[in-house]
């Protein structure tokens, strides 16, 4: 028996099943520390209890030193879309629904969801990064000792900038997109700039508007919260603080596209 019990725990299955196993209780652990992490920021906002002067700091990192990457994404997005539809449009005689259909798609999904890959990219990974080279040094041990909770100090900031500046990063992605898309028209499909925009307001509502800021919140808030949650428990040195910034990065990139898809179910089903 115990032959048998040793072959297999040497065999492919075994292996396999183990990791799986592994890897479902990371999952699960992962995602009770950003609850529990979540539940505590969350208090101590509404308590009051923020650093303002970090704020500050953490909205100016977030909004201005992300907007080039951000917009630049944006632009090319409607540009590689555009330059695809819009010819091919024109040809089939809807030339005078490209304005349309390249602001809603901007406009209800691709202005958030491409803004929110550039910040993960940018922002998120350098959260991640900061906090968990902050871990292993011991740094946030020494602030505790201090009687400065790490959360109010690390969390709270970040996770309120991202809440706050996550919108206008969007506005402005959604903007330039659009104009990408005008200039792109014209000279792959040579539709008017009048015609693009005169049909780009006949598919855009108030609720669109709504929907798409509100959801680039929740992206905002969740991308700082898992960041700080996964460089907020590195362990093991320079390799931990890697495995939490790839961590971070992953978590993020799922987190946004469910919370897109419960938006798209919730709100245009």
């Amino acid at each position: 028996m115990i032959t048998l019990a040793k072959y297999y725990r040497q065999s492919a299955t075994y292996r396999i099943f183990k990791g799986i196993l592994e890897d479902l209780t990371v999952f699960m652990e992962t995602l009770g520390q950003i609850t529990v992490q979540l539940c505590q920021v969350s208090k101590f906002i509404l308590k009051g209890e923020i650093s303002w002067k970090e704020l500050m700091e953490q909205c100016y990192r977030y909004g201005i030193t992300s907007l080039p990457i951000t917009l630049s994404i944006s632009a090319m997005t409607s540009i590689i879309i555009a330059s695809q539809v819009a010819a091919e449009m024109v040809k089939q005689g809807g030339g005078n629904f490209v304005g349309m259909l390249l602001v809603i798609l901007i406009v209800r999904e691709a202005g958030a969801v491409m803004s929110a890959f550039a910040i993960i990219s940018m922002i998120g990974s350098s959260m991640a990064s900061e906090i968990a080279t902050m871990r292993v040094t011991e740094q946030i041990d020494a602030i505790t000792v201090l009687k400065v909770n790490p959360v109010r100090y690390l969390f709270v900031p970040r996770v309120l900038s991202g809440i706050i500046m996550m919108p206008f990063i969007v506005i402005l992605a959604s903007f330039v997109g659009v104009l990408a898309g005008a200039v792109t028209s014209d000279l792959s499909a040579g539709l008017s700039y009048r015609a693009y925009f005169d049909s780009a307001w006949l598919g855009v509502y108030i609720k669109d508007l709504f929907v798409s800021l509100l959801k680039s919140s929740c992206f905002g808030g969740a991308i700082a919260l898992i960041s700080c949650t996964c460089g907020y428990y590195a362990s093991g040195g320079a390799k931990g603080v890697g495995l939490a910034t790839t961590k971070a990065v992953v978590w993020s990139f799922v987190a946004i596209v469910i919370i897109d898809m419960i938006f798209a179910i919730a709100f245009f089903y």
